[in-house]
């Protein structure tokens, strides 16, 4: 499953530190070329039509280009269906900066048979919600918001992290959006705010995306801010990333990485437990779109 760039002890390896398993170089070198027609299929298969929830997120890889290693983001499409169920919708590597390159993104969901995604959770890139939405209009884009207490404590000493993190938890945490506005007024003046003043930059410029999360009710807040599912897969992915240094070119990374991805969808046999309370609660919020599916 690796790219000819990759040397069969290289690929030995991986298998080996990934799964602990050992297989036979003739081996490797036979399946790598059939490997290369999977994962192109595997990329375009049919999807289904709806998707309460899809999680959009990057992880940067090291790749060689134009003799060149560049730092490369990869994105990660994690949808989650009607009953729960998880499903990776496909990787891209992103070749464009920016609206484009999500445009393409969004128009290769819809040609696969997507035609409504209820809830989209993205890490807050320029672009991303206008790409987003000019596919499907319908689709409310949220920021995420692990992603946006991670950015904030990137402005954070170490040693006030641990304090930082309660303080701006009664923002998100409040009953509504009203609320969390008055919430981060208070953290603005207050002494992390004061101490911190890019904190609130943060927020505010992000906040027409963070709004959306207040209107929804407790349990559909949790799956949307419980990203679990989506942190498991990148610490995987970033795992089998690190020992491989930089990758020759892009088909290289696309297949290490659907190798990891299939092997984690193998654990995914059933939705999580926080799936069945907010399942009602969508078909609530969202009437037909949800239960018409």
């Amino acid at each position: 499953m690796y790219a000819r760039g990759m040397t069969v002890r290289e690929i030995r390896g991986h298998l080996e530190e990934l799964y602990g398993i050992d297989v036979s170089p003739d081996l490797i070198s036979a399946v790598t070329d059939a490997v290369l027609e999977e994962v192109a299929e595997w990329q375009n298969r049919p999807l289904d039509a709806v998707y309460p929830l899809v999680f959009f997120d990057a992880i940067r890889v090291k790749i060689r280009d134009e003799g060149f290693v560049r730092n490369k983001a990869v994105y990660i499409a994690l949808g989650i269906l009607p009953d729960g169920t998880k499903e990776i919708l496909g990787i891209w590597i992103e070749q464009t900066e920016g609206a484009k390159f999500w445009l393409r993104v969004m128009n290769e969901l819809k040609s696969r048979g997507v035609a409504d995604v209820l809830i989209a959770v993205v890490d807050g890139l320029k672009g991303f919600p206008e790409a987003i939405n000019a596919v499907f209009p319908q689709t409310v884009v949220q920021t995420c918001i692990v992603h946006l207490i991670r950015h904030s404590l990137e402005f954070v000493s170490w040693k006030d992290r641990k304090s930082v993190v309660p303080a701006l938890r009664a923002i998100y945490r409040a009953k509504d959006a009203e609320a969390g506005m008055k919430a981060l007024e208070e953290f603005e003046a207050g002494y992390w705010g004061q101490r911190y003043p890019a904190i609130t930059q943060s927020w505010r410029r992000n906040w027409q995306h963070v709004v959306p999360f207040f209107a929804f009710p407790e349990s559909v807040r949790r799956i949307i801010y419980t990203t679990n599912a989506i942190e498991a897969l990148n610490s995987k992915l970033r795992r089998a990333v690190r020992t491989r240094g930089h990758f020759p070119n892009d088909d290289a990374a696309m297949k290490l990485l659907y190798l990891v991805l299939n092997h984690a969808a193998e654990d995914w046999k059933r939705p999580p437990r926080e799936w069945f309370e907010a399942k009602t609660q969508f078909a609530v919020v969202f009437g037909e779109r949800f239960v018409s599916q």
